[in-house]
Formats: C-alpha cells, sequence, structure tokens
C-alpha cells in the first residue's frame, strides 16, 4: 500500500531497524498527576515486550487483573519505551515485590483516577539511524528544516495493518459480507483497519492535489481541476503546502472541536500558526463528513456500509522539538522528536529515506 511523499526529495540511504539500542519511545501525560489519590500511577520501562505482555507480567505477580490496570496507549514491542499505567493503591505491597528482567518501574506517584486509553498528549522519540554517508547526512538535515517548519502528513504507518499490511483487505471483505468473524474484537480490528486503509488512500489523493497546485500555474491548473480559476488561484496561494478546500472540517490543534471550514483564507492563516489543522474521514458511524469541494473527494473514500464507528483525524501533524545530529565516525545519525498521540515516528522516517521501510 504506498503512499504519496510530500516532498520531492531524492531517496536518502540508510539502514533503521526497530531495537531497544535505536528505537525509543516516551509517553507524555495529558496532564499532570496530581499526587493524591485511588490509583498508583507507574512510569514503566520496558524493551522486547509489547505493552499486553508487559501488562500480563504485572497481573501475574502482583494478582491485579489486567482489565483493571489503566493506560493510555499501546507501545512498540522491539523499542526501549516507558510509558505510564494506573493500578489501585491496595496493590502496593505486592508491587514492591515486583521483578522482571525486561520491565523496571522508574518512579510512582498517585492520581485520582485511571488512565484511560488516549489519555495522552503524544510521544517523545529517540531514533538510530545507521550507515548514514557524510552526504546523506546533509541532505538529512536539509529535509528535516523542511518537516520542521512544514509538518508531516499523518498517514497511518504500516504497523496499523498488521505483518503483511493485509488485514485492511480482511476488514472490507468483513464490511462487503464476505467474510464473517466471531470474535467482535477481531472484527473491530480488521475494521479499523479498512478505515485507515481508506484514510491514508485519502491523504494520499489530497497530497497528490497539493503537490499539483504547487507546481502549476492556475491557468495550467484549469486543464487538471474542473474548478473556477479564481478558487485555484486561492488554493494556491495559502502558505502552507497541503491545501484546505471549501468544506473541509478543521480540528482546533493540537486537540479540540471540529468544525467547517467556512472562511478558507482564515483557516489556511490558523493553519499557517499551527491553531488548527484539516482532518480526513475514517468512515463509519456517527461522524461527521465534509461538505462541498472537500465532500467530492472524501466521498471516493467513504464506504457508508461500515457499522463501526467512525472518527475525524489529523490530516496532517506538526514535529515539534525535533533535532538531529551525524556522528560520522559510528556513521549514525541520531534524531530527536515529538508527534502528537496517534502518529507514527515511522511516518517520518520513510518520508525523510523517501521510500519504504518495513523491515
Amino acid at each position: 500500500m504506498d503512499r504519496i511523499f510530500y516532498l520531492d526529495h531524492a531517496p536518502i540511504d540508510f539502514y533503521f531497524k526497530h531495537s531497544p539500542e535505536t528505537f525509543v519511545v516516551e509517553e507524555v501525560p495529558l496532564y499532570p498527576f496530581s499526587g493524591e489519590g485511588e490509583h498508583l500511577i507507574l512510569k514503566v520501562r520496558k524493551k522486547g515486550m509489547t505493552t499486553w505482555e508487559m501488562l500480563q507480567a504485572l497481573s501475574e505477580q502482583i494478582g491485579v487483573k489486567v482489565k483493571d490496570i489503566g493506560y493510555a496507549g499501546l507501545k512498540d514491542k522491539n523499542a526501549l519505551t516507558y510509558q505510564y499505567i494506573s493500578i489501585n493503591k491496595k496493590y502496593e505491597e505486592p508491587l514492591e515485590r515486583f521483578f522482571h528482567t525486561n520491565i523496571k518501574i522508574i518512579e510512582t506517584t498517585r492520581h485520582k483516577n485511571k488512565i484511560r486509553l488516549g489519555h495522552l498528549k503524544g510521544n517523545r522519540f529517540f531514533v538510530r539511524l545507521k550507515k548514514v554517508s557524510p552526504l546523506s547526512a546533509k541532505k538529512i538535515d536539509e529535509v528535516l528544516k523542511i518537516i520542521a517548519q512544514e509538518g508531516l502528513p499523518n498517514y497511518f504507518g504500516y504497523q496499523r495493518f498488521g505483518l503483511d499490511e493485509k488485514n485492511y483487505l480482511i476488514g472490507q471483505a468483513i464490511v462487503e459480507g464476505k467474510r464473517k468473524e466471531r470474535s467482535k474484537k477481531l472484527r473491530r480490528f480488521y475494521i479499523n483497519a479498512y478505515q485507515s486503509h481508506l484514510f491514508n488512500l485519502w491523504l494520499s489523493k489530497r497530497i497528490e492535489h497539493s503537490k499539483l497546485l504547487k507546481s502549476f500555474d492556475p491557468k495550467e491548473l484549469k486543464d487538471i481541476f474542473d474548478l473556477p480559476t479564481d478558487l485555484l488561484k486561492e488554493l494556491k496561494e495559502q502558505p502552507r503546502f497541503f491545501k484546505i478546500y471549501p468544506g473541509d472540517i478543521m480540528m482546533h490543534y493540537p486537540f479540540g472541536k471540529i468544525f467547517f471550514a467556512d472562511d478558507v483564507p482564515q483557516e489556511a492563516r490558523r493553519f499557517l500558526a499551527k491553531s488548527v489543522a484539516p482532518t480526513g474521514l475514517l468512515p463509519g458511524r456517527r461522524v461527521k463528513r465534509s461538505d462541498g469541494l472537500s465532500r467530492e473527494i472524501e466521498k471516493d473514500f467513504d464506504d457508508e456500509r461500515i457499522d463501526e464507528f467512525g472518527d475525524r483525524r489529523y490530516a496532517w501533524v506538526f514535529v515539534e522539538d525535533l533535532k538531529g545530529r551525524y556522528k560520522e565516525k559510528e556513521a549514525w545519525y541520531e534524531l530527536n522528536f515529538f508527534l502528537p498521540k496517534g502518529s507514527y515516528a515511522t511516518v517520518l522516517l520513510e518520508e525523510i529515506a523517501h521510500k519504504k521501510l518495513k523491515e
């Protein structure tokens, strides 16, 4: 499932493989913990384990049920990861005896509420790229300057689609009535992959449009798009690469309510200021669809047969605290950056590489 890259540089050679030495993820909570309450908040470091495996290890040793452990998100297995979990304070004593070679409790505090899925601001990443030549390092430096200023398409990464990246086909077959799945959990999992696939296809189409708007003048664009010249000129003059269309559904950034882009030039200025961002559709029930020109494109990637809940997802995100440094002796290029929740570090790496990096 190929995505369209928004930058125009040639592919950059480097080697990347997920491991605790090359990929570190640290969760950033949505809000500070109060320091008091019924729930123990544990900052946990793990490596070589999925979040589920980590929760199961805690469950087996201290006697808490997995369903009673709160967590905000799932973290990579082949990485060194830091995340917060919550456990009722009655498990404080058995927790003191907890030991696992791949799990370490870094710190403990308290809070009045259980941590819920999605209750995080985002994640900080450290990534080490290997086999980087001095020339490739200079190219990466230039790409990072653009990404730091312009932002990044918020594609779902390949991890969303399974080892062979085909889970969305199962979800599509379920939606079309060609396949049955008895497990409600698996059914939702496969359909979610199909929703994500449709979102990625839509985002690729909009990036293709934005590249055309960037490359051609309004008169030439008239032969490509069946749109008034004045509108094409207005779209082309928007300051960011990704163009906002009439009828787009926007969302306050980095989180907030959704609303229609009624005044497109104004929303383009607010998008430039990083206070709002356009959204794309995860098709399903009880979700707002876009309108006008935006809907004309969106409808080609909307399957209204999907009976799972739909959603709106940021089409574009901004990478914060993006820093890169080259270690010529080791031929390493190291990156530090922050991404909002739901965004994939591998999407950033593939935009830099300008090719797929799936292992």
